[in-house]
C-alpha cells in the first residue's frame, strides 16, 4: 500500500471521529475546519510554520562529461598553469586547449572504469603522499595547491581522475602492435603543377624513375624509407595511392599542401618491423581515434560563462 494511499485513509478516519464527536454524521470536505465546537479554539496548538532548509548554492561548472562534472574551480587552476607554461595569454586558445584535455581526461578515465580499473580511496591517498613527498611535504602540497587555485578536495578529484586517464591511455597504446603493413617507397616532389606534369611526361615516355628523382634531389633521390598507413605527412591524400601500387610502379601526380607529389612503391611488407618513432605515431593515432568516437557519442555540456 502506497504512502498516498495511507495518507487517505488516516485523514478520512480523523474526519469520521471528530464529526461523531458533534453528534454530525456528515463527514467535513477537506479544507473545512475540523475543530471540534466543544473544545476551545485557543487550546489547539498553533501549527508552527516550518523554517525552509537553506538550498546549498551550486558548485559553478566547466564542463560536464558523460554527467561527470568538472568544476569551474580546477578549469580555472588548469587554465593559468597552462598560460604559465607556455607563456601565452591567448585566452581563446588556452581556453580552449585546457578544455579539451580536461574532457579527453574526463572520457579516458571513464572508459578506465568501465574497464575495471578503479583508483579507490588507498590509491589515491598513496599518490597524494608521494606527491606530497616529491614537493618537500604536506605542507609544500597545501601550499603549491592555493598557489594555483586547487582547493584539497578539488585537486583529490583531478588526480585520481588524471591516473585513470593514463591508465587507460597506456591500454590503448599498447595495443598497437609492433609490426604493421609498411611500404618502402621513393618520391619526386615539385612545387608547382607545370613542373610536376613535365617530370610525370618524362616518366611515362620512360625515363628511369630513380634517375630523374635523384636530378631533382641529390641529396636523397626522394628516398622515404619504410613507413605505415597514417604515417606520412599528408598520409590521408596519399597512403591509398601508394599502398595500391605494385613494386616498380608509380602514382600519378598528387597535389597536397607540401606541393606535387609523384611516388614510387619499391616494395611493400605486410607485416614490417615498426620503427619506434612510427609505432609512436600510429599509438597516438590509436588514442585519437577512441577519443573522436568517445566524443561522437557522448554528451558533453560545455558550461563555461
Amino acid at each position: 500500500m502506497n504512502l498516498r494511499i495511507i495518507n487517505s485513509i488516516v485523514l478520512a478516519a480523523c474526519c469520521l471521529l471528530l464529526a461523531a464527536c458533534n453528534g454530525d454524521t456528515a463527514t467535513p470536505t477537506i479544507g473545512e475546519g475540523i475543530i471540534p465546537t466543544n473544545v476551545e479554539a485557543s487550546s489547539v496548538p498553533a501549527t508552527e510554520t516550518p523554517i525552509p532548509t537553506p538550498t546549498p548554492t551550486p558548485v559553478p561548472l566547466a564542463v560536464v562529461v558523460n554527467g561527470e562534472s568538472i568544476t569551474l574551480e580546477e578549469y580555472q587552476a588548469n587554465l593559468g598553469m597552462f598560460q604559465a607554461s607556455s607563456g601565452t595569454n591567448l585566452a581563446t586558445d588556452a581556453q580552449q586547449v585546457v578544455l579539451d584535455d580536461l574532457t579527453n581526461q574526463a572520457l579516458l578515465a571513464q572508459g578506465a572504469r568501465q574497464a575495471g580499473f578503479v583508483v579507490d580511496d588507498a590509491a589515491l591517498q598513496a599518490r597524494w603522499d608521494a606527491l606530497a613527498g616529491s614537493l618537500g611535504g604536506a605542507q609544500a602540497l597545501n601550499d603549491w595547491a592555493a598557489a594555483h587555485g586547487f582547493s584539497e578536495p578539488v585537486l583529490r578529484i583531478a588526480l585520481r581522475r588524471a591516473a585513470e586517464a593514463a591508465w587507460m591511455r597506456d591500454q590503448l597504446m599498447a595495443g598497437v602492435g609492433e609490426v604493421a603493413e609498411q611500404a618502402h617507397a621513393r618520391q619526386i616532389l615539385l612545387y608547382n603543377s607545370s613542373d610536376a606534369e613535365q617530370a610525370y611526361a618524362w616518366l611515362q615516355s620512360g625515363l628511369d624513375f630513380v634517375g630523374l628523382a635523384d636530378d631533382y634531389d641529390p641529396l636523397t633521390a626522394g628516398e622515404l624509407g619504410w613507413f605505415p598507413r597514417g604515417y606520412l605527412t599528408e598520409a590521408a591524400l596519399l597512403d591509398d595511392a601508394i599502398f595500391s601500387l605494385e613494386p616498380g610502379s608509380y602514382t600519378t601526380v598528387i597535389e597536397t599542401r607540401l606541393g606535387f607529389h609523384i611516388i614510387q612503391l619499391i616494395e611493400k611488407d605486410a607485416e614490417h618491423l615498426l620503427t619506434p618513432e612510427a609505432r609512436r605515431i600510429l599509438q597516438m593515432q590509436a588514442l585519437q581515434t577512441w577519443l573522436a568516437e568517445q566524443r561522437s557519442q557522448g554528451n558533453i555540456q560545455v558550461m563555461l560563462p
